[in-house]
């Protein structure tokens, strides 16, 4: 069980790596991807049983399935610094002809990533599948996915939240980003989102709210408190109140970084926000 302390130290490196990454090749999306570094470092150290010894089948594993893939800069870094591909890797982010695409994808064979993501609104129909497979196969572990808040515009998302009650598929955990920020502007500027709780409700989820998503402590109970409710005949969703480019104060609370990178002097102001903790690639 890793330390609060260790965990800390865990996503203030991920942040150096998030925007580090996208600085060197002047591409990528920092602001979704810092605003969720601690939710997925507590996922990979904390919460889920996986192997390193990767395989696409994940049998007797807890799997996760990005949906909003375009936060890939944080998905990397997370699943290098836990064993899954060399660290040193992560400098090749988005250069032509490695693995380490601006959005994830499966046929080089990268070690954690199951499903080619970035298309928006698919991430929860390839879980559902995994889900139930695990059912059929008598694998009691959970799948897990995180989405963003303006994905949920994507009308396909709503028709596997319509199944996954309807199929009672509770051996899922699907994590909203609430972050209120998307490319275009705020989410209740380019298409209000209403009452969010109360639509998942109202289509058979059992949902539970972490408004300080992006606090360690409160992350690790809201899931715990999640994995406390599966099984008993609903999917679980966890609406995750973050705070879009957290940890970085020009970036933080605003979609202008949504797809921006940091110049020099941003970068190093970025850097010095977050001090090296694990060692840089």
């Amino acid at each position: 069980m890793a330390t609060i302390q260790e965990l800390q130290d865990f996503s203030q490196q991920v942040r150096r790596d998030i925007v580090r990454m996208v600085h060197a090749v002047s591409s990528g999306h920092p602001g979704g991807s810092l605003g969720c570094a601690e939710f997925v470092t507590i996922l990979y150290q904390e919460v889920m049983e996986y192997s390193t010894d990767f395989d696409m089948d994940g049998k007797d594993e807890n799997l996760f399935f990005l949906s909003n893939g375009h936060i890939s800069p944080l998905f990397y870094s997370v699943l290098a610094r836990s064993g899954f591909f060399p660290v040193s890797e992560l400098g090749t982010f988005r250069l032509i002809n490695t693995r380490l695409q601006g959005h994830p994808t499966t046929h080089d064979g990268l070690p954690g990533i199951r499903v080619a993501s970035g298309s928006l609104g698919q991430g929860m129909s390839v879980a559902l599948g995994a889900a139930q497979a695990k059912k059929l196969n008598g694998d009691d572990k959970i799948v897990y996915t995180l989405h963003g808040d303006g994905e949920l515009q994507e009308g396909q998302l709503w028709e596997s939240i319509m199944y996954a009650a309807g199929k009672k598929v509770d051996n899922l955990i699907s994590t909203i980003d609430y972050n209120g920020q998307q490319i275009d502007g705020s989410t209740d500027a380019v298409m209000p989102l209403g009452d969010l709780k109360a639509k998942m409700l109202a289509f058979g989820w059992d949902v539970l709210e972490v408004k300080k998503g992006n606090d360690i402590e409160s992350i690790i109970a809201g899931l715990d408190e999640a994995k406390s409710r599966t099984g008993k005949g609903k999917p679980v969703c966890i609406l995750l109140y973050t705070d879009m480019g957290h940890g970085v104060d020009f970036m933080s609370g605003t979609n202008e970084w949504h797809g921006k990178v940091p110049s020099d002097e941003q970068l190093a102001s970025a850097l010095a926000q977050n001090p090296e903790t694990l060692g840089d690639y």
